[in-house]
Order: structure tokens, then C-alpha cells, then sequence
């Protein structure tokens, strides 16, 4: 069977089909940082963009026009935020001889790749996840019962009274969607008030983690509700793994994520892709490599995360005990 030359290193649509459906089913494994920051194209490496101040939207004017006068007008001045993509790849090895010990049991191509996948994710959902749940990034306020404290939390008042009236006050917006962590997930879920809320119609001890998110959602009177379920070891190299959340659990973070592609829509922030060098969400190659007798899976992506608009979020802390 043919083979290409050691080193030449040709795309792979098929193993690139298989990574999408990864992309596209990453929520449903925890991962939600490109929900919160959606992909928006982006035809050069680094450029500026630009912001539209908020005071542009919201300020007042005189609309009225007189009988043959003129209609009333104005401009506006936007500012620039800065992106500057990165690359960021992971490799893997499928050595010949192993790749046919195991095929009756397992694709070894396709192991790569989903390995491969889970890296550059992972990777990707903790830079995400340390840019919004920072006070020092986002407004933000204490909330004065932990939810962890079941019997007399009260994360209605939380969200909709101290987190939306702070939100809007600060910027005009109004949040679309409520992010946390599993375990911060799982202690709303289990407050008084939540269950007495829901008891009758629709117990949230019950059903699927992607139900309960629904009711969460209409009980806050948002879009949606995106729970952040990944995990990381963070032990130094060469210790015992410690299993830690990727979203902290002690906070909650309120936003308005942006619904169309044109930067004027406001969001909290996009995730620029280079697209001459990432055509797509992400990119699988692989090239040969003879003295090792192996086929090397490669995954690779070229992004930047940024805020466009620090002021479509907004974090509550203390949420955890």
C-alpha cells in the first residue's frame, strides 16, 4: 500500500469530521468556552477591532424635525480592542506495530485524534475559564448566603435583583445566560428555594443535568444555563493527580453572549480563529515519521480569546462554602 514520504504532512478532512463532531458535542461534556466566547472568523493573524462604546447605543437624542428642517444627526467614536492569534497543538504517535496488535479492538488513528482533541479543549476551556471567572476582569459582588447553605440561600435574589439590576446599571444589558461550575450547579439545584419553587410541576431532583439547566434557565429568566463540567489534574508533573473543577465553584458569572457574527452585536467576547491557517474550528493533520515506524496524528488551532465588551458579564462571588 502506498505511503507518503516521511515527513509530509497532508490535511486529513476524514479524521477532521470526526474532530468536529467532537467540537460540536463538547457541551455535553462540560466544556462551554466557546458558548461564552463564540468563534468569530478572522482573515488576518493580529489585527484591531472595533468597540462600540456603550454610551453610543444608550444616549438620548433629539429625534424631532420641524416642517422642511432637517433630521437631527450625530457620530460617534468607537475604541479598538487588539487580537493576536496564537498556535496551540497537540501531537500523537501511532506506532505500526501497536496500531496492528490492537485493531480488532480499537481504531488506533482514531484514539489519536480524540486524545488529541480532549488536550487542545481542555487546554482551551481552562484559559476561558481563568479570563471570566476573574474579579479583576469583570464587575462583580458577594453574594450574602453561600448556595451551598441549602436551607436559606436565595440565589433568585442573587441573580435576578443583586447580579441583573448591577449588570444593567453598569452597562445597559441585559444577561442572556448564567455559566457556573458543576459543583455550584448542583447546590442551586438542591436549595430550598429552588425545590419549593419547582416541587409541584417539574422536581429538579429528577431528569437529565441538560433538563435541569432548562428550569434553571426559566427560573432565572434566561436563555440558557451552561454548566461547566470539565476537570484537569492539578498536581506539578511527577506528583499524585489531584482532580480539580475547571470552573471554580465559587462563582456565577451573568452575560450577554453575543448572537451574531458582526462584532456590533454586543458580547462579552469572542474567540478570533486565523482562518488561513485554521480554516476550521480546528485542524487534523498527519504526516509520516519513518524512524520511529509511526504515523504522528497532529490537532492544531490558531485563536485568541478576548473580551469585546468587559461589560456584557458580570460575576457573583462567595457562592461556595
Amino acid at each position: 500500500m502506498p505511503r507518503p514520504t516521511s515527513g509530509t504532512t497532508l490535511q486529513r478532512p476524514d479524521l477532521g469530521a470526526l474532530a468536529y463532531e467532537c467540537l460540536t458535542s463538547a457541551s455535553q461534556g462540560g466544556f462551554i468556552g466557546l458558548s461564552l466566547l463564540p468563534v468569530f472568523p478572522a482573515k488576518r493573524q493580529s489585527a484591531d477591532y472595533p468597540k462600540i462604546p456603550i454610551e453610543a447605543l444608550l444616549k438620548m437624542k433629539d429625534v424631532s424635525r420641524g416642517p422642511r428642517g432637517d433630521y437631527n444627526r450625530s457620530d460617534y467614536e468607537f475604541e479598538t480592542g487588539t487580537y493576536a492569534c496564537k498556535e496551540r497543538g497537540w501531537e500523537e504517535r501511532v506506532d505500526d506495530v501497536e496500531a496492528a496488535m490492537y485493531n480488532n479492538y480499537f481504531d488506533a488513528e482514531i484514539v489519536a485524534v480524540d486524545r488529541s482533541m480532549d488536550t487542545i479543549l481542555r487546554a482551551q476551556e481552562k484559559r476561558v475559564a481563568d479570563m471570566l471567572f476573574n474579579t479583576g476582569n469583570l464587575g462583580n459582588t458577594g453574594v450574602s448566603i453561600e448556595w451551598s447553605t441549602a436551607a436559606s440561600a436565595t440565589p433568585k435574589h442573587d441573580v435576578v435583583i443583586t447580579g441583573k439590576g448591577n449588570m444593567k446599571a453598569a452597562s445597559g444589558l441585559v444577561p442572556n445566560a448564567l455559566a457556573m461550575g458543576i459543583t455550584a450547579f448542583n447546590n442551586l439545584m438542591l436549595t430550598a428555594e429552588v425545590k419549593d419553587a419547582f416541587k409541584y410541576t417539574n422536581p429538579v431532583d429528577i431528569g437529565t443535568i441538560e433538563e435541569q439547566a432548562k428550569v434553571a434557565a426559566r427560573y432565572f429568566g434566561v436563555e440558557q444555563v451552561l454548566i461547566g463540567g470539565a476537570i484537569y489534574d492539578s498536581a506539578k508533573k511527577g506528583k499524585s493527580f489531584t482532580i480539580a473543577d475547571i470552573w471554580d465553584d465559587e462563582y456565577v458569572l451573568l452575560c450577554k453572549i453575543a448572537s451574531a457574527r458582526d462584532l456590533k452585536d454586543p458580547g462579552l467576547g469572542r474567540t478570533f480563529l486565523w482562518e488561513e491557517d485554521s480554516p476550521e474550528n480546528v485542524v487534523v493533520e498527519t504526516y509520516r515519521e519513518e524512524q520511529t515506524r509511526s504515523n504522528i496524528v497532529r490537532v492544531r488551532h490558531n485563536v485568541d480569546e478576548c473580551f469585546v465588551f468587559a461589560g456584557a458579564g458580570y460575576l457573583l462571588s462567595n457562592i461556595t462554602a
